[in-house]
């Protein structure tokens, strides 16, 4: 499976709480926040797990803002990445967790990105994170669906497990 960075952008602390829910089901796993972390630092990885909430109308967190230029400079030649993301499906309907879209459409024609999730089961009117059905990546709502976290954690690191074997 190689060497496993999460990184994450928190402004409240639910994707850091997130991140570390998830760096559990990775033994071995190091967690990075983007308000912190150089490229440098997660160059030694082999596959990267991205995490973002969604502020204002599917807009990236402030700290990936300003990181995501520096990280997509990166080299990923035979590296792999996951993306998850927080977002409200209720107050925010039509743009629900669209953060993820916004690393997706930076680092797609850089690196394979794993770990797309059907959109099937959530509640939101509309999302420019999923592409052909499906999210590009976790999307969770720890303000209406808290009680989906756990089992969607579960059943999404399960799955990248597989396509890391």
């Amino acid at each position: 499976m190689g060497k496993i960075a999460i990184i994450y952008g928190s402004s409240t602390g639910a994707t850091e709480a997130v991140a570390k829910k998830i760096q559990e089901q990775f033994d071995g796993a190091d967690l990075f926040n983007t308000d912190s972390v150089t490229t440098d630092e997660l160059k030694p990885y082999d596959f990267y797990i991205l995490g973002a909430s969604t502020t204002g109308v599917g807009d990236l967190q402030d700290d990936w803002d300003m990181f995501l230029p520096k990280f997509e400079k990166m080299d990923f030649s035979g590296k792999k990445a996951a993306i998850f993301g927080l977002g409200d499906s209720a107050s925010f309907s039509t743009s629900f967790a669209g953060a993820m879209y916004v690393l997706y459409k930076a680092l797609k024609s850089k690196v394979d990105i794993i770990g797309s999730v059907s959109a099937d089961g959530y509640t939101f009117d509309e999302s420019d994170s999923v592409v052909d059905g499906r999210f590009v990546g976790l999307a969770l709502d720890e303000d209406n669906e808290y009680d989906e976290t756990a089992p969607r954690i579960e059943a999404w690191v399960k799955e990248l497990k597989k396509q890391l074997a």
